[in-house]
């Protein structure tokens, strides 16, 4: 790294997966809050189609602007189907990976979802042995893979909800007919009684998904036929999940400076207060009604054994950077890990950073912190 000249940042947001839009504000909010003074900040956007753009370095239009959501499309300077640097204009197009990291110190790459958050891109910047922010390959995929978050969390010990997998040959297809036809095989019928098992009502959601993305609340078989097919839109595999009775609280994570455990964010609530139903995309990005209270309206020993749970968590899928983990607090004082997210949700309206600013640390300050440690991990095996 040159002395002569700043720090240089690649902040990439977009990408092809259904968060496209959660990552632009996040990309946007994060072009406005880097220190410009230390870092030198290349914005670059993956189309919904995966392209790689240069973009504007303008935050304002990657903000929601009168309940519309931004896109990288919208920001795409005109005719630049390239990306601007590593020693010349190179061409791009979907399904191609682009020259473009040869002259960037550390990449940001805040991207949500399948083709971002789960272990793809990491596995790109590991190949082209570029530092960046956040979990390596195997955190990120596991992590973003429910089935197999879950699985690990439970051989480490860390308390989750009931839970059914339900992959294509379990469920082939919404009418009574190929349901019952799919009942005949020894596997589906075990998979339609553990669901039977779980009570109503019931929660689905794609097992690699984000943002309440395809997620729907099912009371009876006729809307749980419906929540499957829903979720499948976005994921072939499918957990359906039993109602907790509780809150839900979030806590943010950092990795520990110089080796040390992770850090630990004063928890959140979440508030409901919109009339969703559940803690929905529209209530998590587009209902002011919404929002969290910090700290959580919870008794200081469940908030400390929850951030204690975070910690541990964080550790149990050998995380690093930065993650936000997801709880339920239940009407009986029993504290359930939800979901790891190793990449959360970086938008003004997020609460990752709105936790840590709670608990004393301001954003740019928390940027910096990221930053530092991704440029002091370097690269090659963690």
């Amino acid at each position: 790294m040159s002395e002569q000249r700043k720090t240089r940042v690649a902040v990439v947001f977009g990408g092809r997966g259904p968060e496209h839009q959660v990552s632009c504000m996040g990309g946007g909010n994060l072009l406005g809050a880097i220190d410009r003074s230390r870092y030198e900040v290349i914005p670059v956007g993956i189309t919904t189609e995966g392209n790689w753009v240069q973009v504007a370095d303008d935050p304002q239009r990657l903000a929601v602007t009168d309940g519309r959501l931004p896109s990288v499309e919208a920001v795409a300077e005109r005719g630049s189907q390239v990306v601007p640097w590593s020693g010349g204009v190179v061409a791009s197009a979907p399904t191609q990976i682009p020259h473009l990291f040869g002259d960037v110190d550390v990449v940001l790459p805040v991207l949500h979802g399948p083709y971002g958050e789960d272990g793809t891109i990491q596995g790109l910047l590991e190949l082209a042995g570029v530092p960046y922010v956040g979990a390596g390959v195997l955190a990120s995929a596991v992590s973003m893979d429910k089935e197999y978050m879950n699985l690990i969390f439970v051989a480490k010990g860390l308390p989750v909800g009931p839970y059914v997998v339900v992959r294509g040959r379990d469920w082939p297809g919404r009418s009574a007919s190929e349901l019952a036809a799919a009942a005949a095989s020894v596997e589906a019928k075990r998979v339609l009684d553990d669901i039977g098992e779980l009570g109503w009502p019931l929660f689905v959601k794609p097992a690699r998904g984000g943002s309440s993305i395809g997620t729907s609340k099912a009371h009876d078989m006729a809307q749980l036929r419906e929540a499957i097919a829903t979720a499948r839109r976005y994921d072939p595999k499918v957990l359906v999940e039993a109602a907790i009775d509780g809150v839900e609280v979030e806590v943010s994570v950092l990795e520990g400076v110089d080796g040390a455990a992770p850090d630990t964010s004063v928890p959140g609530q979440l508030l409901v207060d919109g009339g969703e139903e559940f803690w929905d995309f529209e209530a998590k990005y587009l209902d002011p009604a919404s929002g969290m209270v910090i700290p959580a309206r919870i008794p200081d020993s469940a908030r400390e054994e929850i951030r204690r749970l975070a910690a541990a968590a964080f550790d149990a899928v050998s995380c690093e950077g930065l993650a936000r983990v997801d709880f339920f607090y239940t009407a009986n004082g029993r504290v359930l890990v939800n979901e790891i997210n190793t990449m959360p949700g970086l938008s003004p309206s997020s609460y990752f950073q709105k936790m840590w600013e709670a608990s004393g640390m301001p954003f740019p300050q928390l940027i910096e912190r990221l930053l530092q440690a991704a440029l002091k991990r370097g690269t090659g095996l963690r």
